[in-house]
Formats: C-alpha cells, structure tokens, sequence
C-alpha cells in the first residue's frame, strides 16, 4: 500500500495465496510492453524472481539474512536470494540486498571485496535504538518472582506501557499451547506415529497435532504406558501465552499471530491491521512478527525464552538468534519514544546476548567467521546435505552406509556420515544425512 501510493498503478503484488487466475493477471502486466499498462515495480516473495522480466534494472532483496529465502520442499529448491542475484546478473542490473543483520556469507563476500559495503549508522528520523534488559528467569523461578512463563522486568514493562496506551509484542518462537504432554508418574511423552518427533499439545483445537506431518489425534486421558491419569503440560507455545497474558492483563485487548491464525486469506493483514489501528495492545507472535512490523505507538518488546533459539543444534544458531533477537528488537520505538527490549533467558552472560546487548553485529561476525574457519563451514567451504529415505530402518542403513563409502572413495575426509539428523524419521520415512563439505 506504502509503495502504491508513492509509484501509482505500475506497482504489482506476486504471492503464492493468489489463485491461477490471479497469478496469470500478474504474470501479463510483468510482461506487457507498454510501460503505462504493466508492472513496472513488483513486490514479491521468493518465487517472483521466476516472473517474466523484460528490462529488469534493480532488484532489492530486503532481510536478505531470512532463513525463508530457501526453499526446501518441494523441488525446485532454491535460495531466491542467491537466484535473485544471478537474474540481475543475466539482466545487467544493479542488486541491493538489505539487512540490518547481514548474513555471514554476505558479510563475508562484503569484506572480501566480492559486494560493495554501505553502512547506515544511525535509525530513520535519528530515532534511539531501544534499551535492551536481560531478564534471568533462573533466579526469578529461585526467588519465586516469576508470574506464569513472565519475570517481574517484563511484567513491569507491560503494566508501564499499558498504563501510557502504547502497545507491546511478545515473541515465542514455537506455537501451539504446549510443546508436549508428559506423565508425572513414569515420564511418556505422546509422540507422532509417523514421525519422530513429540506431538504439541493445541487447546483451541483441542487436539495433539505434529508440526512435521500435521497428523493430529485426541488428547489422551492417560498415559500411553502406565495408565495413569496425572499427564501434565511442559514447556510453552504462543497459544499458551496467549492465555496466560489474558489472565495477568484481563483489560487488555490481545491477538496472536503464528502459522494458526494466519491461515486465512486476509487473516495476515487483519492482524496487522488491527495493531496499526490500535486496536490490539498486546501482540503475541512466532518470528512472523520479527520483521517488517513498522507500528508507531510500539514501544515495548519481550524475547520469552532465548534459550531455545541458542541451543538449536546447527551450525547458524547462533547466528540466527542474533538476528532474531536484533530483528525483534528492531521493532520497538520506531518513532519519537524510545523502545525498550527485555530478552527472558536463564543464561544472561551467553556471548551471543552479550552481543545483542550492544547491537554489536560485527563482534558476532567476528566470531562466527573464526569459528567456521577453524571448523571448516561456510562461508569457507560449499556445503552440500544428501538426506536418504527410506520407511525400512535396516534397508536404509546398509545403502547410506554403501553410498557414503562410494562417496568417500571420490572426496575422501570431505564426506561426513551418514548420520541420523536431530528428527530422524518424518512421515514414516526413516533420515540418514550424508553431508560434504567441498572447497569452493
């Protein structure tokens, strides 16, 4: 809308939500000749970079960093950010790709002189970054100061900015109620019969669903091993804040975005909508609401558990959650007022929030790139992941075992594995990973 009102009706949408017809309408007016009829400026996710472009002249791929730019499933898979800066290639044009937290691959390529660097060093408007405060949850359970999954810095934070009718997100980056069902008296986790993974507990639905295949199945009454009734809810999603915010603020007008409720058509913009309106004072959200949200009267933002964006076993961790939590931050105190951040996490001396701290991007850098350098991974090397499936364990076992020794004969201590990955079987199909890390 911002664009339309600035460029006029040569400004186009491209998303995967429009139907064929839609996407045909679009797909003419991008390659319509006469300039006053087309799209001369398209908004689009990845899959746009596929439109029919006659004279393209720039493209501008803004958070270049995001984790969504590739696309795993189906085939093709691709990175758009990646594709994005060959079609510019084959065109002539120039490429933008921005961040407020590049990267380390762009980064790197930055700092080897590959891509131009520039640096805006200050907010639109000189505008304050926000203050950021580190909430130890570990010492608020010790203490009993802990209000539900909130520390008394967060909470203080809510009641000050409701009481001056600003508005607050809360970011939780796992949605559903629960993350799993457990026992109290013999420890059974109710887990997917397809995948191995535990099933979340989704009280709206009021069902058990697995966030890997979608199988869904009725809240057990017992436990699945010793017949005991006493099965208690561990952990916390969205759905779970959600009611708990009510409970701690009743006067306050609160909405949720995850993947849950935003399946809708308009249900997306609805949402936004409302928090630009103010009509909705607490925003509770998945890393949906991390980035692009530019809302006036915002001005207090709550990271809820740092801890499971640190301690994700994969390489980007670390890098991801100082994204996330700088993008987050991001959001707060956009305009005249200040913004104030509270990160919740029982680790408060982790290097990475240490960082965050400081908003100190190129001290994360620097470590990371001496880290992947030691340990050999991008942007040092190009890493490439075979995943091998199969729904029979030990048919699966023997032919990784044989294609990683017939790797192995070509690209010697490059190939690693194969290995079980952390979930290792989805939709009935058992995973081995092959991964080679093979020199640029």
């Amino acid at each position: 809308l911002r664009l339309q009102k600035h460029f006029g009706p040569v400004t186009g949408v491209y998303h995967s939500r429009f139907n064929d017809q839609e996407k045909v309408e679009i797909w003419k007016k991008v390659a319509e000749e006469d300039p006053v009829r087309g799209y001369r400026l398209v908004l689009g996710v990845r899959s746009s970079v596929f439109l029919p472009f006659r004279n393209l002249g720039l493209v501008i791929v803004d958070e270049e960093h995001d984790g969504s730019y590739k696309q795993h499933d189906p085939a093709p898979r691709y990175h758009a950010r990646d594709s994005a800066i060959v079609l510019a290639g084959l065109h002539g044009a120039k490429v933008v790709l921005g961040s407020a937290s590049p990267s380390i691959e762009s980064y790197y390529n930055a700092a080897t002189g590959k891509y131009g660097l520039t640096e805006l060093k200050e907010r639109f408007g000189l505008i304050k970054l926000p203050e950021i405060i580190v909430a130890n949850t570990r010492e608020a359970y010790r203490k009993k100061l802990m209000v539900s999954h909130f520390t008394p810095e967060l909470l203080n934070s809510i009641d000050a900015a409701l009481g001056r009718n600003e508005q607050i997100i809360l970011f939780q980056n796992r949605r559903g109620f629960s993350p799993y069902i457990e026992c109290a008296e013999c420890g059974w986790i109710l887990v997917c019969n397809q995948c191995a993974v535990n099933m979340t507990y989704h009280k709206a639905a009021r069902s058990m669903v697995c966030h890997y295949c979608g199988y869904s199945s009725p809240i057990p009454s017992q436990c699945g091993n010793c017949g005991s009734p006493g099965l208690q809810t561990r952990g916390f999603g969205t759905e779970k804040i959600e009611d708990e915010i009510k409970i701690v603020f009743p006067s306050a007008r609160v909405a949720r975005m995850d993947q849950d409720t935003t399946r809708g058509k308009n249900s997306f913009e609805r949402i936004i909508r409302a928090m630009e309106d103010g009509q909705t004072d607490i925003l509770i959200g998945t890393q949906m609401i991390s980035k692009g949200l530019d809302i006036e009267n915002l001005t207090v933002v709550g990271i809820l558990n740092a801890d499971n964006l640190l301690n994700y076993p994969d390489f980007r961790a670390h890098e991801r959650s100082f994204q996330l939590m700088e993008q987050v931050s991001g959001r707060a105190g956009r305009r005249q007022k200040q913004g104030k951040v509270i990160i919740q996490t029982s680790d408060p001396q982790n290097k990475i929030i240490r960082l965050v701290l400081r908003h100190d991007y190129y001290g994360m850098y620097k470590i990371q790139a001496e880290e992947r350098e030691a340990f050999n991974y991008p942007p040092f090397c190009r890493m490439i992941r075979i995943n091998v499936k199969h729904k029979d364990r030990a048919m699966l076992n023997s032919f990784a075992e044989s294609l990683g020794a017939d790797l192995k004969k070509f690209f010697g201590n490059r190939v690693l594995g194969p290995e079980f990955p952390v979930i290792s079987q989805v939709q009935l199909y058992y995973i081995k990973t092959i991964l080679i890390k093979i020199e640029k």
